[in-house]
């Protein structure tokens, strides 16, 4: 798959920017055992992600992230490197989530987001659409997470 690069900055980037079949590499985040657990304990407290006693004993052999921790760590990368500042109105949602692999203390995840498709809104010219394939791999070029993301951007310019 061919990786592009946007013609505008995330600061001037607008419902137009985004481009079907255009597939972009969105930098990469480190993966801490302390955020592991913090997150773990705070939000999705299952022994795999809270007990390393525990966790060596699963079928997992170790401490792993949640899968929700993983969604916010890609996240992060989403909004500082794909999702425009100026244009972004909000989501209605996501689909087909999946957790493919677990991710570990000291996994490096990396972003790659490929535009599936670009509505405009026939009652709000003003708005569009964008339908994004997310995919998240790790330092081995796994695919650890995927999803689709439905973002609502505001248009440059109205028809």
């Amino acid at each position: 798959m061919h990786v592009t690069t946007f013609t505008t900055s995330i600061d001037d980037r607008y419902f137009e920017d985004y481009v079907p079949g255009a597939a972009y590499e969105c930098g990469s985040i480190a993966v801490e055992k302390r955020e592991i657990l913090e997150f773990a304990n705070r939000f999705d407290p299952q022994p795999l992600h809270t007990d390393e006693e525990a966790a060596e004993k699963s079928v997992f052999g170790g401490i792993i992230a949640s899968g929700w921790h993983t969604a916010s760590l890609m996240m992060r990368l989403f909004v500082e490197h794909y999702l425009s500042r100026v244009a972004s109105l909000s989501s209605p949602g996501v689909d087909e989530l999946r957790w493919l692999k677990p991710v570990r203390p000291g996994d490096e995840l990396f972003l790659r987001v490929t535009v599936m498709e670009t509505i405009r809104s026939r009652s709000k010219p003003d708005r569009g659409v964008v339908r994004s394939f997310i995919e998240v791999r790790n330092q081995h070029d796994e695919i650890v997470m995927t999803m689709k993301a439905l973002n609502l951007l505001g248009c440059r310019s109205i028809p």
